[in-house]
């Protein structure tokens, strides 16, 4: 090999460079999530609603991988079935708390004055609420639902998203790139949109995972409490408090969500440090 050919060869190397163990494990982990969550409730090896009051809560054998529960219910079929319950409402969490969260810090960041004055005090405003009590008692007292704890999440977290798009925006609308646009006359929005978004696109992109984790951890706090979710329906959260009285009898019925949550948690994270290291490491050219 020539010392031309190396050198063109070096960065063909470094852009190649193989995922870190633990990167690889984590895009596993949410693969094996993401297709529980989509295709759960057709590989079950159980119906995960079936009950058998004789059998109650069961160790695993008798062809329950991880026992039954105190209604007789399959863990196993259950942890599948409580998949999409567990990662879809965090999903919708994460990608409200972007476009609203997102927006407004941009928007503060690119006009200023008056404009980020009264983005930051409405970000300081629900910092400075107690974001656990207010959920619980909203839910508690208008006995909410689903999709409501995913409004209460989304309004409780939007102001993480508001202070960090504001702050990496700021830097680029103080770039030359952003005057020029200006002087030529583009609206504030294509600016804004096409042009100081995709330079912050990383930081949205790792936040945006973070918020998955923080509300996939609210979401299952919440269920913990019997709040957030219907009575019976397959939840991590639910399934972990329920365990938590028969764990002598059967400690799957608590451990197995539990893991399910601090695989998936973890999982997102590594993927979001990479994702931001990846996106923000400029392209090694030929």
């Amino acid at each position: 090999m020539t010392a031309e050919s190396t050198l063109l060869s070096a960065p063909t190397r470094t852009r190649r460079r193989r995922l870190p163990v633990l990167t690889t494990l984590a895009f596993v982990v949410r693969f094996i999530v993401a297709v529980l969550a989509v295709f759960g409730q057709w590989l079950t090896p159980q119906d995960p609603t079936a009950q058998n009051p004789l059998l109650s809560v069961s160790p695993p054998g008798e062809g329950h991988l991880l026992g039954t529960d105190q209604l007789g219910r399959d863990v196993f079929s259950l942890l599948i079935a409580a998949t999409r319950s567990a990662v879809v409402g965090p999903i919708c969490v994460a990608i409200g708390c972007v476009l609203i969260g997102g927006t407004l810090g941009m928007l503060g960041a690119y006009f200023g004055g008056s404009t980020d004055v009264v983005v930051n005090r409405f970000a300081d405003l629900v910092y400075a609420l107690p974001a656990l009590l207010v959920a619980i008692v909203v839910i508690g007292v208008v006995d909410g639902g689903y999709w409501l704890t995913a409004a209460i999440l989304i309004f409780l977290s939007t102001p993480y998203q508001i202070r960090v798009c504001r702050s990496v925006a700021m830097v680029q609308v103080r770039l030359p790139y952003v005057d020029a646009a200006r002087t030529l006359g583009l609206s504030s929005g294509r600016t804004i949109f096409r042009h100081v978004l995709p330079n912050i696109l990383p930081t949205v992109l790792a936040t945006l995972l973070l918020d998955f984790v923080a509300a996939l951890i609210g979401y299952s706090a919440l269920a913990y409490l019997g709040l957030g979710v219907q009575a019976g329906q397959p939840d991590w959260g639910a399934m972990l408090a329920e365990g938590q009285t028969f764990i002598a009898v059967n400690p799957w019925l608590s451990l197995a969500p539990a893991i399910m949550l601090i695989a998936t948690a973890s999982s997102v994270t590594l993927v979001g440090d990479w994702l931001y290291d990846r996106l923000s490491t400029p392209a090694v050219s030929r």
